[in-house]
């Protein structure tokens, strides 16, 4: 043990005094005593004093005349000097409480604590991860998971979407709304049944490389569980396989313990829908119109998907019904294998341990896309590993330089066919099927690629109230007449004094909340919209009466978070937005200044036919013409000012 500092005295440990616990041995860690408890203690000297001696066992002296006695830094707060001379010595301080000795755990103990935890169990706590996290958030979440999924099957099976949603409150409840979403999609067998609507992280769309809406497996089993854990009423399933065949109807509730589901209820029905699945669940909600509202996502996805029809019958009784814009599905996507550039290290491992093939040059060929022979064997060399190495004995160290040799080897960008965007002509159709304007454009760019994942970007763009700049050019005279502007729906278009409305999709799923943490918002707002007749704000989106469409298409959606709300902003991402946008505003910049020019055309030659029939009478009384003849004249200065003022 090291020995006390100069100056300092041990002693008895008192109310106030610094206390010192045994030295740290010469490795730093700190030394835990196992026959005593004993803590060296020792007193700090005065600065003023010499170390002070030790006290007689008599009891306290007072201090002498002429010196101070404690400091009244030491002194407490209350403390008064005795009275009577120094035969009234102040009664001693009451020792502290003792501090009961706490129980020591050993590692057994800790040890029979630990256990598995479900990954149901886990969203039953982290329910806000899933979109659950308020009452009206959560109606919205829950429709939009089953909404989702019956989009999904139609297109995959080849079917146009015929969609009904209902939404109608529990009676005798005011926060109890049972929300039921019927399709005519090829329908579930019965085994799969269970499984899909009561176990979390169950479902065919996680390891396949293409275009979908759902990715994780979660969505619609979250919302069982969620209307579980809120009213304790099962989800009732009804599904249909065949023209033909009886219907299977299922109510299930998830053991979250086990993340297993529980089938209370399996049995036959007849069910007049040739195919079809629909499902109904019973939850805690609220129930609002307007922005972020169930009403505003339905009318969104009917723009995003205007292959679909869509019948709506909300809380209040009222049908709206969402025809279909255009007739076509969307372009069948095909599932790619994945790309050597996105795969990580540890990825890579395991797919070296999981391979079928039996050499590295196979496996390179086989299990990704894009790696032809040639590019196997500048893998292998540059990695320094023979082409014949058998995978599953590849070592980390082997692994790592692999890993290394394909981020260093150029490899042609995956294929597109598993992407299918929606196209301008869809961008356009959805617009002007839910949006009254007077100006429609729409930009989509070739595919791109991040982290080895395609993606491409879509941008549409309405602007402007139906009759636009209130003149407008007939086609056949050439005239520039005065038109009255329509009405249009104000649910979408903004006002000219508002920022723009901004609708984000991803997969053709609406994105409604965490607008600012999204990656299309913080483009749009980094895009310079004053260089295209917009006004904007430092740091906002641009002002004006339009409606700014963004949609990504990938196999893959960096999502912020499992509830699917933002995009995460990856610089190529980043990119394509930009470049999207900057083509769909080029094009309204010349909507705007030909509008402008058409204004003021009209404004001029408003300004000068005022006087044309005043020159008329002015060259009736100089050349004597009688009225018709003026009349001719006047008719003859009106063709040539509209014929010398061309529009270009």
């Amino acid at each position: 043990m090291r020995a006390p500092r100069a100056g300092w005295e041990p002693g008895a440990a008192g109310t106030g005094e610094d206390r010192v616990k045994k030295a740290r041995p010469a490795d730093g860690l700190p030394l835990f005593p196992e026959e005593s408890s004993t803590a060296v203690v020792a007193k700090r000297p005065s600065k003023k004093e010499p170390a002070a001696k030790s006290r007689p066992k008599g009891g306290t002296a007072s201090a002498p005349k002429g010196k101070k006695g404690r400091s009244a830094r030491s002194r407490p707060p209350d403390s008064e000097e005795p009275k009577g001379g120094g035969d009234g010595a102040a009664a001693p301080e009451a020792p502290p409480a003792a501090t009961p000795p706490r129980t020591r755990v050993t590692a057994e103990e800790l040890g029979e604590r630990q256990r598995e935890i479900s990954v149901a169990e886990f969203f039953t706590k982290n329910r806000h991860l899933l979109g659950f996290d308020h009452p009206r958030k959560a109606l919205l979440t829950a429709v939009k998971e089953a909404v989702d999924n019956s989009l999904d099957a139609c297109e995959e099976a080849g079917i146009p979407p015929d969609l009904a949603v209902e939404i109608a409150p529990v009676a005798g409840t005011e926060d109890r709304f049972r929300i039921a979403v019927q399709d005519n999609g090829p329908g579930i067998v019965r085994k799969q049944i269970p499984r899909i609507f009561g176990k979390l992280l169950y479902g065919s769309k996680f390891h396949v490389l293409k275009q979908q809406r759902g990715q994780q497996g979660i969505g619609i089993s979250a919302a069982g569980m969620y209307g579980q854990l809120t009213t304790g009423k099962p989800v009732v399933i009804v599904s249909k396989i065949g023209k033909g065949k009886k219907a299977h109807r299922f109510e299930i509730t998830i053991d979250t313990k086990k993340n297993e589901p529980i089938a209370l209820k399996d049995e036959e029905i007849e069910w007049t829908p040739d195919h079809g699945t629909r499902v109904e669940i019973e939850l805690q909600g609220e129930y609002l119109k307007g922005a972020r509202s169930v009403d505003e996502y339905l009318r969104q996805t009917a723009v995003a998907n205007p292959h679909t029809r869509l019948v709506y019958l909300d809380p209040g009784g009222e049908t709206r019904i969402y025809e279909r814009g255009s007739g076509s599905l969307p372009r069948e996507v095909r599932a790619i294998r994945p790309h050597p550039h996105g795969v990580e290290l540890g990825a890579l491992q395991k797919m070296l341990e999981e391979t079928k093939s039996h050499w590295l040059v196979g496996f390179l060929q086989g299990d990704f896309c894009r790696v032809g022979q040639k590019t196997a064997q500048e893998i292998c060399a540059a990695a320094g590993l023979q082409p014949n190495a058998r995978p599953k004995r590849i070592a980390r160290e082997e692994a790592d330089k692999l890993h290394r040799a394909i981020a260093a080897t150029k490899i042609m960008a995956p294929p597109t066919d598993c992407i299918a965007p929606i196209g301008e002509e869809g961008i356009l159709a959805g617009l002007k099927k839910e949006v009254d304007a007077d100006f429609y454009g729409a930009a989509s760019r070739s595919p791109s690629v991040y982290r080895g994942n395609p993606f491409a970007i879509e941008v549409g763009l309405a602007y402007g109230k139906p009759g636009g700049f209130g003149v407008e050019v007939d086609e056949a005279s050439g005239k520039i007449r005065q038109t009255a502007k329509k009405k249009a729906d104000e649910s979408l278009l903004a006002e000219a004094d508002e920022p723009v409305r901004l609708l984000r999709f991803a997969n053709r799923v609406p994105l409604l909340y965490q607008q600012s943490a999204c990656a299309v918002t913080k483009s749009v707002i980094a895009t310079n919209w004053k260089a295209y007749g917009l006004q904007q704000p430092r740091g906002a989106l641009p002002v004006g009466p339009a409606v700014l469409f963004i949609h990504m298409a990938s196999v893959w959606v960096p999502f912020t978070s499992e509830s699917k709300e933002a995009i995460a902003s990856y610089p190529e991402i980043a990119r394509e937005i930009r470049l999207a946008l900057q083509d769909v505003g080029r094009r309204l910049a010349t909507y705007l200044r030909k509008g402008r020019k058409l204004v003021d055309e009209f404004r001029k030659r408003s300004y000068i036919e005022k006087y044309i029939p005043h020159i008329g009478i002015g060259l009736q009384e100089i050349l004597g013409l009688d009225d018709k003849e003026r009349e001719k004249t006047v008719e003859i200065l009106t063709e040539t000012l509209e014929k010398s003022r061309r529009l270009d």
